[in-house]
């Protein structure tokens, strides 16, 4: 009895340890999909920035700017973006 317990050891490890893999992948699909905003809660949308222009604001800047700030419009999808759903990392600072 005890040579077959030996055996099956390492299967019940490895069976185990990819229970506790699958768990871990779901917890954390679970809360990106929770999230569903890069935004931080406290962040303003570009419609609660320019309130007083209810035709919306285009995020296209056509005046010098860094590189870093063109990379983070690119990230951000700064140009398929439709007005109200404009991220506030398509304006400048």
């Amino acid at each position: 009895m005890s040579d077959q317990m030996s055996r099956l050891r390492p299967v019940f490890g490895w069976a185990a340890l990819g229970v506790l893999l699958a768990a871990g992948v779901a917890q954390s699909a679970t809360a990106l999909r929770e999230t569903g905003s890069i935004q931080p809660p406290d962040a303003k949308t570009a419609q609660q920035m320019f309130a007083d222009a209810p035709d919306g604001v285009d995020p296209i800047v056509t005046g010098p700017v860094s590189a870093a700030f063109k990379q983070r419009q690119k990230d951000a999808n700064c140009d398929t973006a439709v007005w109200p759903n404009v991220p506030a990392t398509c304006y400048p600072d």
